[in-house]
């Protein structure tokens, strides 16, 4: 069975599926190796951010093993009982962790910016709380999740707008689902955590000083730097 293109707009599922196809056909066999990111990407025709989401969604189903320095070998040709499946409904912890990425980067951008203007003291302080709550987390050698929730909720209930509020929460459902959980054992480490709080001090004293222009720029410069961490080399991907 020859790899077939995919369109470009469709979602990590459709690749997903593609590739269990290959393996349940004999394709891939149990213990081989699949082709590189960047060649899966290149015969499938779509980006590798969406093939990477694919092979996530694979891993927590059990079907491949990603060795980083070393590549992504077959597993097994059969999903686990507690494999996600296609068949779901699209709900926020199903979503495409890098497609959230960008998505936030244009939402939160705008939350950060609405919340320099229209913060108030009370929702200042919760902001610095959920950055304080980053910073203990991360010196307890924890991943600091809960702190950095706070700390974007915070900003989207300060934005002064309900729907853009109920977005950003949504994001954290996603944020919280099994592929991204998966995709943060790779990409997530000590360094990164400090790197990521510095750049929520940079969101912080933006609001702080009620300068819109500065606080879209720094979430914006925030969410890229995330983007561009979990879409790193499998190869540099630092070991938990």
């Amino acid at each position: 069975m020859p790899i077939q293109t995919v369109e470009p707009q469709r979602l990590y599922r459709q690749i997903a599926e593609q590739l269990r196809q290959l393996m349940s056909s004999g394709e891939f066999t149990v213990g081989s190796r699949l082709p590189a990111e960047r060649d899966l990407a290149t015969q499938l025709g779509v980006s590798r951010p969406s093939v990477r989401e694919a092979l996530i969604a694979l891993e927590v189903e059990g079907m491949i093993e990603v060795r980083t320095g070393s590549g992504i070998y077959v597993q097994s040709t059969t999903r686990s009982k507690n494999a996600l499946t296609s068949k779901m409904t699209d709900t926020p912890a199903d979503w495409g962790p890098l497609e959230v990425m960008s998505a936030r980067i244009l939402v939160e951008a705008e939350v950060a910016a609405l919340a320099a203007q229209n913060a108030q003291k009370k929702q200042l302080q919760t902001i610095r709380n959920g950055l304080q709550k980053m910073k203990l987390e991360a010196a307890r050698d924890e991943v600091p999740r809960r702190g950095d929730e706070a700390f974007h909720e915070g900003i989207a209930q300060a934005c002064g707008n309900s729907v853009l509020l109920d977005t950003v929460q949504r994001f954290w459902q996603a944020r919280n689902g099994p592929l991204f959980e998966r995709l943060g054992d790779y990409f997530e480490n000590p360094a990164s955590w400090q790197t990521a709080i510095g750049e929520h001090q940079a969101v912080l004293d933006a609001i702080e000083a009620r300068d819109s222009s500065a606080a879209r720029k720094a979430m914006q410069k925030h969410l890229k730097q995330a983007h561009k961490r979990y879409s790193a080399s499998w190869r540099r991907a630092p070991a938990r």
